[in-house]
């Protein structure tokens, strides 16, 4: 399991390690700057020589610190190296105000930060070392100004590193700090240790660039108590086991009417991909022979009502529902809901079973532990108003409130696990667990933004859940499956081909 590390998660790991006596603060800021070095070099191999120019910005704090190893580091290889620093480098503090000193002590001349150069013709790299993880405040002063005209120069951005983060985003929440402020735009960063959520919340992969994670020797403490963010990876369950069909489970997928069956009948072929044993539409009368000319291995039941959905529910060996996907916003949406929350099986509810929840108390209030909601951002703001204004607000001091927060408090709320879509797709459990799968930096598949492929999403869960999944595992192992099949595919994906790539992915297992 990976964890992307919070602000006092990272701090918690490094004070752990420096009481221990395994290491002292001096030694994880020499390892750092110098595998920040290293990663540089791996990222922009035509700098791997001596002779270039490099522009170093030091902030007040241990970043700034970081800073100044580099700057020895690359001075060491033959650069010539300007350092310019926030304020006086004698009031940092002492781990860092120790490398600022060994600076000058080897010749380094320290500017201030309003002298540094902002442009490419003038270095051939620039170094962010201005604000790490800790940054609770907007940029402000020298530092946005240099932030902030650097915007229209693309040669600046991709020839800058960022240490930790680059400044003026919040590594809590991937969000610029304060309204209306610029943000330093980097090609690379370089994080020690581990990721932080802000690398794949929000602005943090446009703004990251590429992201490099440097080991600095802490080993796997997390250092914190509190319920860990973990980043989404290939769960292990994707492939069956032997047995009975029946062993695999029964998803029942319940369409609309005539015309609003096709949402319905892609996120049971997606159930069907995934391995569910059995799919079943549950189809009005008036639809019947639409779905009936378009499935094969899927079967067919009338469903015109919740007092026939109750009779088709007696068949116990049904123990997955998707209910959404054209469902309609009508009495008989509302009926199915209401039936498919009282049966109590895995449930997962999207598109317009979420509208109906927003709509109707009596729904919202019916929803369990079993239950996984997978709404886009304005369904989002339909079911969490509140949240979601909280998100779309700027943030004027960090750590600001995230795309986390926002999704563990919805699953507070609801009593049932959330799954909040997006390219930064965030999965929360009402006990407080979380995760992030981000369809970014060498994973992003913009292609996914289409038609129906949330259809898909939706699908990919309920033939988790019916294989037995808990509602947690099932969104994660969902999210991930999704992006992979979408880059199996490749640029012109439709949502009918994600289905379909999944022998793809599984194959390549």
């Amino acid at each position: 399991m990976t964890v992307l590390l919070t602000a006092a998660q990272m701090r918690a790991a490094e004070r752990a390690a420096i009481d221990s006596g395994a290491v002292t603060g001096l030694e994880l800021m020499e390892r750092a700057g110098r595998g920040a070095v290293a990663a540089i070099l791996a990222h922009w191999p035509d700098l791997a020589g001596g002779g270039h120019r490099a522009t170093v910005l030091c902030g007040p704090g241990n970043n700034g610190g970081d800073g100044f190893v580099v700057a020895r580091s690359l001075q060491a290889r033959g650069w010539n190296v300007g350092v310019f620093t926030l304020g006086d480098p004698a009031n940092m503090p002492p781990d860092a105000r120790a490398n600022a000193e060994r600076w000058v002590a080897l010749g380094g001349a320290v500017g201030p930060l309003e002298t540094a150069p902002r442009f490419a013709h003038q270095s051939d790299l620039f170094v962010d070392a201005l604000f790490g993880t800790g940054l609770t405040r907007p940029l402000e002063g020298a530092a946005l100004d240099w932030a902030a005209e650097r915007v229209s120069d693309p040669g600046t951005q991709d020839r800058t590193v960022a240490l930790d983060i680059t400044s003026g985003l919040c590594a809590e929440s991937g969000r610029a700090l304060g309204a209306d402020t610029e943000t330093v735009m980097a090609g690379l960063t370089v994080t020690f240790h581990g990721a932080k959520p802000g690398h794949f919340l929000g602005l943090g992969p446009v703004k990251c660039g590429t992201l490099a994670v440097v080991d600095i020797g802490l080993g796997a403490a997390v250092g914190h108590r509190d319920p860990v963010i973990e980043l989404v990876e290939r769960p292990a369950f994707l492939m069956k086991t032997s047995g009975h069909k029946y062993d695999h489970g029964h998803a029942l997928v319940l369409t609309g009417g005539a015309g609003r069956t096709g949402a319905a009948r892609l996120a049971a072929r997606a159930a069907q991909r995934v391995g569910a044993g059995l799919v079943t539409l549950a189809v009005p009368p008036d639809a019947l022979a639409e779905v009936a000319g378009q499935i094969t291995a899927a079967m067919l039941v009338a469903v015109a009502n919740g007092a026939a959905l109750a009779r088709v529910l007696g068949d116990g060996r049904i123990n997955a529902l998707c209910l959404g996907p054209g469902l309609g916003r009508d009495g008989r949406g509302a009926e199915l809901v209401s039936e498919a929350l009282a049966a109590r099986r895995a449930t997962v509810l999207d598109a317009d079973a979420l509208s109906l929840l927003a709509d109707h108390d009596g729904l919202f209030a019916a929803l369990r532990e079993g239950c996984v909601l997978t709404p886009h951002g304005g369904e989002f703001a339909r079911l969490f108003p509140d949240l979601a204004a909280r998100l779309r607000g700027d943030p004027a001091v960090g750590p600001a409130f995230s795309k986390v927060d926002a999704v563990r408090g919805a699953a507070a709320r609801a009593g049932c696990v959330v799954l909040l879509k997006g390219p930064d797709t965030v999965i929360a459990a009402p006990d407080g667990r979380a995760a992030v799968h981000g369809a970014v930096y060498e994973r992003a598949a913009p292609w996914l933004a289409t038609a129906g492929s949330g259809d898909v999403l939706a699908g990919f869960v309920a033939g988790f859940l019916a294989r037995g999944q808990t509602p947690f595992e099932a969104a994660c192992g969902a999210a991930w499956l999704h992006t992979e099949a979408a880059l199996a595919f490749g640029p012109g994906l439709i949502a009918e081909d994600l289905p379909e790539a999944v022998p793809r992915v599984l194959r390549a297992l």
